[in-house]
């Protein structure tokens, strides 16, 4: 056993010396390691990493509201092209019976009934076709208010629909420039990340969750969560349940499931789980929903994060929240004081 003890060693002396030879043998050029990154040039890296990514979460949640507010138009004019095909069809028809009424008159001499009747000499049948003569009268004059109402409606209907198309054009322009924006910003986040070591990373991904548990704690210290204690409702159980069971699905801009979310996109597909309809972005949810205070938050309650409402996530209930957090992370629960609170909504208040 000593033996093979000794001759291990040797072997490995002998391996470590042929390696120290080739190292130093001259004409033998390798490349020094890279130097690690300090801590704190680490946590610059990680600032401006974080920095990017809430630029694309920007940018996303300018994206949806581009392409919600396109989908309405959307749906505008084709009830505007459909409402102009009744109009046009129901002009047509008046049209043809006005003109039905100008060929009777032509076959009758182009004499209005009322001088017919005068030169007839006839008195009984004056009398009798007054009643007649009236009623024609009020129909005609009808016939051509209707034509005359449903020309001006064909044209609102045409304006409302030349308008909408003009607003579907401003909004598909504005998906396309926000689509270009999220792209760049997540190729400068990618870029920098990939110039990291592996134990770069490690450290890095270290640095995210210590930041979020000390941030979590403080937040939880200052009494924020104090008494308490309100219930959900069975909407608010719903949404819940809806949205932890996407835990581990992946984060990717502008999805709202089945298979991956952005993190408004989680938040609205959840309530419309819980029976409630929501906007589709977090700064329309943070615009649009009633908003409550801390001390009263309930779980399927919406915290909205940071100045701008670019983040959103949906509180489960003991200082926790679930969300879909940012490209190359997956839906997961964390610490509902981990970011900057701006506010909390509730969508069935």
């Amino acid at each position: 056993m000593n033996r093979r003890r000794s001759a291990a060693t040797a072997i490995a002396l002998i391996c470590a010396s042929t390696a120290l030879t080739v190292l130093a043998a001259p004409g033998q050029a390798y490349a020094d390691p890279k130097p690690a990154r300090s801590e704190q040039r680490l946590q610059e890296v990680r600032g401006e990493i974080d920095a990017l990514y809430r630029k694309a979460g920007a940018a996303t949640d300018a994206y949806n509201l581009a392409e919600e507010r396109a989908d309405k138009q959307s749906s505008e004019i084709v009830a505007l092209a459909k409402e102009i095909v009744k109009g046009q069809q129901r002009i047509d028809e008046l049209k043809s019976k006005a003109g039905a009424e100008a060929r009777a008159q032509y076959r009758s001499g182009g004499l209005p009934p009322e001088a017919q009747m005068m030169l007839s000499g006839d008195p009984q049948l004056f009398l009798d076709g007054a009643g007649r003569i009236r009623e024609g009268q009020q129909a005609a004059k009808g016939l051509l208010g209707e034509l005359s109402r449903t020309q001006a409606d064909l044209e609102a209907y045409t304006q409302d629909a030349t308008a909408q198309w003009t607003k579907l054009e401003s909004s598909r322009k504005k998906k396309e420039a926000a689509k270009k924006e999220i792209k760049k910003q997540l190729a400068a986040a990618e870029k920098l990340e990939a110039t990291l070591e592996k134990e770069e990373r490690e450290r890095l991904l270290k640095m995210e969750q210590d930041a979020a548990y000390e941030a979590q704690t403080a937040w939880l210290d200052s009494g924020a969560l104090k008494d308490v204690g309100n219930k959900a409702t069975k909407g608010g159980e719903a949404a819940v349940a809806y949205a932890t069971a996407q835990i581990g699905k992946p984060y990717v801009w502008g999805a709202e499931g089945p298979g991956s979310f952005d993190c408004s996109g989680l938040t609205s597909q959840a309530w419309l789980a819980g029976g409630r309809g929501i906007p589709r972005t977090s700064q329309e949810q943070w615009k649009q929903l009633p908003r409550v205070a801390m001390k009263d938050i309930r779980p399927g309650d919406l915290i909205v994060y940071f100045d701008d409402a670019s983040h959103i996530g949906m509180y489960v209930g003991d200082g926790a929240m679930v969300h879909a957090p940012r490209p190359g992370r997956d839906v997961t629960i964390t610490g509902a004081g981990s970011m900057p609170i701006l506010g909390v909504v509730r969508p069935d208040k």
